[in-house]
């Protein structure tokens, strides 16, 4: 699975985990900061049903937008990428989120 907190995050206009945590709070999602911090910075192994269904809420999303299938050859597909890249095919990488700039807001790069 691929987990997409951040992307959602940023169509949000959240680019830190505190942002995160105020919005956490905002919908009675109390979590510590370093756990905030935790599902901000990479996959988590677990996560229980309720805590998604209040992230979802926070970040007016759904689990679809949060976690992502990804198929076994892509998953695995490591050799495949060294090959078309030995091979001299460029494959486009991610795409990141662009902050926007409304106001005096002062913009951090991400993480």
């Amino acid at each position: 699975m691929k987990w997409n907190l951040r992307w959602v995050a940023a169509r949000q206009d959240i680019w830190r985990p505190t942002d995160l945590l105020a919005a956490f709070r905002r919908v009675g999602f109390n979590p510590s900061l370093s756990k905030v911090s935790a599902l901000w910075g990479g996959t988590p192994v677990t996560v229980r049903l309720e805590d998604l269904d209040l992230i979802c809420q926070a970040l007016g999303c759904t689990v679809a937008d949060l976690l992502e299938a990804e198929s076994a050859t892509s998953a695995g597909g490591e050799e495949a990428e060294s090959r078309a890249v030995a091979g001299g095919e460029r494959r486009p990488g991610p795409v990141r989120p662009v902050p926007r700039v409304d106001g005096p807001r002062r913009l951090q790069p991400p993480n």
